[in-house]
């Protein structure tokens, strides 16, 4: 298992046309973040940090709080404090375009990062979302092939939330077409929110008089609300539950079996591949000299970028131990309140 798991990160690891050591030291990286309500950005900002930190340059950051206008002068701020490069994950896809022409008419060079800012001036830095899709819905139809389906989507301001839709709906559209699937109900989540996740699962449980046999949930966090409002009318651990992100308390959900599968995005290394190309950028690359770079123009309005992907790894109770072996979870954390026997990766 050890081996396997050395390959997985192996194959997620992004390597660049310069080593660290041919980066110019001394470069100023701004990064603006949208929130650090969801677990997992805390974990990719520690790998940036390390990373930027250990090319020799260094790291400034601003939370915009879910704000989209707050997230405009936290880059406003992060250029004037002097950002060589800028990374940026954006709260709303469409309102970050001024902070991103800013930094262009200025010469500073910006990774998109996971989330989309369809600019040609932003180089995009994600996991293959379309992949991610596919992969929570082969999990949740693998486990419910039929019945009435329950879609929580993520936010509406997010070109990631159509993405997965998309991948979601490639694969069960033959089931949907031919009547084995029913779509009951399906809800964008305003920012992404878990308490906003649950109120749209509970109205989606109440105009179908509880009868969903299953729910596609977009990320760990919606599927947490879905999850809850499930429990509140005993359903949870019968119903199957797809999410995203390798969340802590999600890959104790799988454990438990009140979730399906989360699909496992190693943020570490998407962190660290941010620093790198951002280090690079500002060091004068062009975009497309980046390795591992492509030419991509299936964004919502077609603008072609220069982008990377990452490759994700859906998690279930059968691999529990791969998030395990590669040190992104401890034993104890997904397998509290797991009887014995019940899972592998638990005993």
């Amino acid at each position: 298992m050890k081996k396997s798991v050395t390959a997985v990160l192996a194959g997620l690891t992004l390597s660049l046309t310069l080593s660290t050591a041919a980066l110019a030291e001394g470069k100023v990286i701004g990064v603006s973040w949208s929130n650090f309500q969801e677990e997992r950005w805390k974990t990719d900002e520690a790998a940036m940090k390390e990373q930027i930190e250990a090319d020799g340059n260094t790291y400034i950051s601003a939370d915009a709080q879910s704000s989209a206008s707050k997230q405009l002068t936290d880059v406003e701020s992060l250029i004037a404090q002097g950002a060589d490069a800028l990374i940026i994950l954006s709260q709303d896809s469409s309102a970050i375009g001024p902070a991103v022409e800013k930094a262009a008419n200025e010469g500073i060079p910006v990774v998109g990062y996971d989330r989309l800012i369809e600019n040609p001036d932003a180089f995009y830095l994600t996991f293959d979302n379309k992949e991610v899709g596919r992969m929570q819905a082969r999990a949740v139809f693998e486990a419910q092939p039929e019945g009435n389906y329950a879609f929580i989507k993520g936010s509406s301001a997010d070109p990631n939330a159509d993405f997965l839709f998309s991948g979601q709906m490639e694969v069960l559209k033959e089931a949907i077409d031919s009547g084995k699937i029913k779509n009951v109900g399906e809800a964008y989540t305003d920012a992404w929110l878990p308490a906003n996740a649950q109120k749209n699962m509970e109205q989606i449980l109440t105009a179908n008089n509880n009868e969903v046999d299953a729910v596609v949930a977009s990320n760990d966090g919606t599927a947490g609300g879905a999850i809850a409002a499930l429990e509140a009318q005993g359903l949870a651990g019968t119903v199957p539950v797809s999410g995203q992100d390798g969340d802590h308390a999600a890959l104790n959900r799988i454990a438990l079996g009140t979730q399906t599968v989360s699909v496992w995005k190693d943020s570490r290394e998407l962190g660290k591949a941010a620093a790198k190309i951002a280090a690079q950028l500002a060091d004068g690359a062009a975009m497309d000299e980046v390795e591992g770079a492509e030419k991509w123009s299936d964004g919502p309005n077609g603008v072609e970028m220069t982008a990377t992907f990452l490759k994700p790894i859906p998690i279930t109770a059968d691999n529990l131990d791969v998030v395990i072996d590669a040190g992104w979870v401890s034993k104890d954390v997904v397998c509290q309140g797991v009887e014995a026997g019940k899972v592998a990766a638990c005993d």
